[in-house]
């Protein structure tokens, strides 16, 4: 259990303090001063602070300040007998994650000190997920993948070994799940990685502009051709070419394209010269191409030549272990962009992330990270602070109330309902319903007693 410290010239309080934090489990260490504290905390495990401001010796100002510099992440709650807004402001400008003052509302100190405590777990967390990270990329040799599922690990051990090949390879998977980066990664492990990577979306253009923009046009090729222009394959030679969409091309283009996979060879728009070109294919789609076949859309040879090695990207869902070490990259990634300080999200945020099924797959969650970063209150994102259709995935009952129902019978119903659905976490429970866990002991108990 985690160990507080409570640093308070007045020995009533520290010792009540402490036993009020030890029935809820704590450990705690008492100091009579700022000096004392600073020395426990130099020496022992200390997980959070209480301390007094007007302290003699080393007051509770100067220990924030130390606590603050030495040990960033040691969350301090600020209590004194005279304080004021100023003090307050001056304590939380140091340091400190809240500041009270006496007397003090118990119940609200021990859901503080809960809070701050689960916050600090979520920051270690955090630090863990990027080191696993680091390791992870140094370990694939890529550093845009992130993920140690089994779906990601074996995509990742295909990757290396079709990359130093010059074979065709085609990335199948749905709209979101990051099929331009596997592409990207195997033009980065593979001997052309000094080469260009040229990337075509062919679902945006017209098959007439698709054409041009894939094989260049010469001069005077069609109305507003007014000079000579190299296509993506030529400006792709020495190098690899994606073309993601390729579900989406028209058969004439077909054609061309397999001509290409042939014979490595084309010619421009309105052109007679050959061109050669020493290219390799990296196609994606989020079609069954099999299907298309069977439809008379997509040409069963170049379904062939672009599917000599096949590489299925997972979608989200069936990788959810990897969530946690995405979205701390992605906060990184935002931090840095926005200029933003957020550390990551609260367990029940986390939760409703991991409960969410993402059918957008891991564009979505990017995109969701980026707005909860953009938009966050403070260091830690809270469920009430998630896009409202995924937060309300976190499973949540409901508790049906008649009217006419007394106050004490409805807290009794909410209360008693709480703690089944955490399956008797009292510590759970207690959080949730923001009272202090001794509380939430005392009315279970009264409500026991009036059943026998």
């Amino acid at each position: 259990m985690a160990t507080v410290l409570i640093a308070d010239d007045e020995k009533n309080i520290r010792s009540g303090l402490a036993i009020a934090f030890e029935d809820e489990g704590y450990d705690t260490l008492q100091a009579e001063d700022g000096q004392a504290a600073w020395t426990m905390i130099n020496k022992k495990s200390v997980d959070l602070v209480i301390t007094d401001l007007r302290m003699p010796g080393i007051s509770g100002y100067d220990l924030l300040k130390k606590i603050n510099a030495a040990y960033p992440t040691l969350p301090v709650i600020v209590l004194t007998g005279h304080g004021s807004i100023e003090d307050a402001v001056q304590a939380m400008r140091d340091g400190a994650v809240d500041f009270f003052t006496k007397p003090v509302d118990l119940d609200h100190l021990i859901l503080t000190v809960s809070k701050a405590l689960s916050n600090k777990r979520i920051s270690e967390q955090n630090r863990q997920l990027k080191a696993e990270i680091d390791v992870l990329k140094k370990k694939q040799g890529y550093q845009k993948i992130i993920g140690k599922s089994a779906p990601v690990a074996k995509m990742m051990e295909i990757i290396a070994q079709v990359a130093p090949s010059k074979a065709s390879v085609l990335v199948t998977g749905e709209s979101g799940t990051g099929k331009e980066l596997v592409a990207d990664a195997i033009h980065s492990l593979s001997s052309r990685a000094d080469g260009p990577l040229i990337k075509v979306n062919c679902a945006s253009l017209s098959p007439t502009l698709l054409e041009s923009e894939l094989f260049g046009h010469e001069k005077g090729a069609f109305t507003g051709a007014v000079s000579q222009k190299k296509g993506r394959f030529e400006l792709a030679d020495g190098g690899t070419i994606f073309l993601d969409e390729i579900g989406e091309i028209d058969q004439s283009t077909q054609i061309k394209i397999l001509r290409v996979l042939q014979e490595r060879c084309f010619e421009r728009v309105g052109g007679e010269e050959t061109v050669s070109v020493d290219v390799r294919i990296v196609a994606a789609t989020n079609r069954n191409l099999e299907q298309e076949i069977r439809n008379g859309n997509f040409r069963e040879d170049l379904y062939y030549r672009l599917n000599v090695v096949h590489i299925e990207v997972p979608p989200l869902r069936e990788r959810k272990e990897d969530i946690p070490l995405l979205i701390s990259s992605f906060i990184d990634t935002f931090n840095q962009e926005d200029g933003r300080h957020v550390e990551g999200f609260t367990n029940s945020a986390r939760k409703a992330l991991l409960a969410y099924s993402w059918p957008g797959n891991i564009r979505e969650l990017r995109n969701t990270v980026e707005s909860c970063v953009v938009l966050a209150r403070g260091a830690m994102i809270d469920v009430d602070e998630l896009p409202p259709h995924i937060a309300s995935r976190d499973e949540n009952e409901t508790v049906s109330i008649n009217v006419g129902t007394t106050l004490e019978e409805a807290e009794k119903k909410i209360i008693l309902s709480t703690v089944a659905h955490y399956k008797g976490n009292k510590t759970k429970a207690a959080e949730v319903l923001a009272i202090g866990r001794k509380t939430l002991h005392r009315k279970l108990e009264e409500y026991a007693r009036g059943q026998e």
